[in-house]
């Protein structure tokens, strides 16, 4: 493969791997707080980390903002910042979406085929 089609390789999957953090944000978040109460500063921090992708402040803020809405997460004031535990709807949101792993994996499938 030349280097440009290596460099288009890598660029569109950069390109995937964002749009798949950035539309799968909700549950990478209840995936993470099964086990760790976060601020959304630790959120960044996590993506960051796990992903070398940064997220803005104002997209993960608006999120968690919905979730919590949405009664999946619940917000408490910690001295200066804001923790977010999962609530039972968010327990039980996690588990049905790791549970349908295989209709997922099968959907992505159909999805990449090119027929």
């Amino acid at each position: 493969m030349s280097s440009s089609g290596v460099d288009l390789e890598k660029e569109a999957l950069k390109s995937m791997h964002e749009r798949l953090l950035k539309n799968f944000m909700d549950v990478l978040i209840m995936a993470r707080l099964r086990n760790n109460d976060m601020s959304g500063y630790d959120v960044i921090a996590y993506v960051h980390k796990k992903f070398n992708f940064l997220i803005s402040s104002g997209t993960v803020y608006s999120l968690l903002y919905s979730m919590e809405r949405d009664g999946l997460i619940k917000g408490k004031r910690n001295s200066r910042k804001r923790i977010y535990t999962l609530t039972d709807k968010g327990k039980e949101t996690i588990k049905v979406i790791q549970n349908a792993n295989d209709p997922i994996q099968n959907f992505m499938a159909k999805l990449l085929q090119a027929k």
